[in-house]
């Protein structure tokens, strides 16, 4: 007699390894998920009720490599984005938090993109899934670099405006893929208005800047500001960075409007106190 099969999702569920099927999505997604010694790859996959489910504990030491993980781990779960079996570019990957994240999710290949040399972490660099493109000006991204579209682009930056990286990040997509970006008011607002220590911390430059970078990409570009939230962590010396969702315009599908940049400002500061 066979055995009843189910969702993986639901199985785990049920055996108690997840409290909710979004729960175990993550957890398949992640790829800590083995079932009979095989890794799962999908959540909506059959199993047998009798199958042997493992997860594998992920230890501290090879938790995250870089704190910047949780920015984007912010962005995935707020903007409601997957990245399982996409193609994804991380610009500015650095030691690689993002790219890390991204293959956790499912990502297929990650294009790990940075000007610098030698600093993504090991176990990234030799990743079967990860391709390394160090020494690479992301302002110089096209086909003939990234030869695939990507469903999905990352971007964690440092002294340079977005808005100088944007466009040929967009370059890359695929015409239905998805953008999650950094938004640091630091590098936006000009020196001379940056306070001690480099830190921008005046509200109404903070809106400033949202609404200036929401208009550089709505008008000035084939893609829409679609969501946006506060990184759940500071940058450097404490200044309060921003996260965007961003979509290829397919006529007037989406919202853009619904966006209240006062309520996204009000809550970063109120969480940042």
């Amino acid at each position: 007699m066979k055995s009843q099969r189910i969702r993986l999702d639901s199985l785990l569920v049920r055996r108690g390894v997840a409290t909710s099927r979004e729960e175990a999505k993550r957890l398949i997604e992640a790829g800590v998920v083995r079932i009979d010694g095989v890794v799962a790859s999908k959540p909506s996959c059959m199993a047998a009720m009798t199958s042997t489910v493992d997860v594998v504990e992920i230890s501290k030491e090879e938790k995250w490599v870089s704190r910047g993980a949780y920015k984007l781990l912010r962005g995935l779960d707020m903007f409601q984005v997957s990245p399982f079996n996409l193609v994804c570019v991380d610009v500015g990957a650095s030691t690689g938090g993002f790219t890390q994240v991204l293959l956790r999710r499912g990502a297929s290949r990650v294009y790990s993109v940075d000007v610098g040399y030698g600093q993504l972490a090991w176990s990234l660099r030799n990743h079967p899934r990860v391709v390394v493109l160090e020494r690479t000006n992301a302002r110089s991204l096209s086909r003939e670099v990234i030869p695939e579209p990507c469903g999905l682009g990352v971007c964690d930056v440092s002294f340079i405006s977005l808005k100088l990286i944007l466009p040929s990040l967009f370059s890359v997509m695929d015409p239905i893929g998805h953008v999650i970006a950094l938004v640091k008011p630091q590098f936006e607002v000009g020196r001379e208005r940056v306070g001690k220590r480099g830190v921008v911390r005046d509200p109404l430059l903070h809106k400033e800047v949202l609404s200036d970078m929401t208009a550089f990409i709505n008008d000035n570009t084939k893609w829409r500001v679609a969501g946006m939230t506060h990184s759940p962590i500071r940058g450097p010396e404490g200044n309060i960075e921003f996260l965007f969702h961003v979509v290829a315009a397919h006529g007037d599908d989406v919202d853009y409007q619904l966006i209240d940049i006062d309520e996204v400002v009000s809550l970063a500061h109120r969480d940042a106190r």
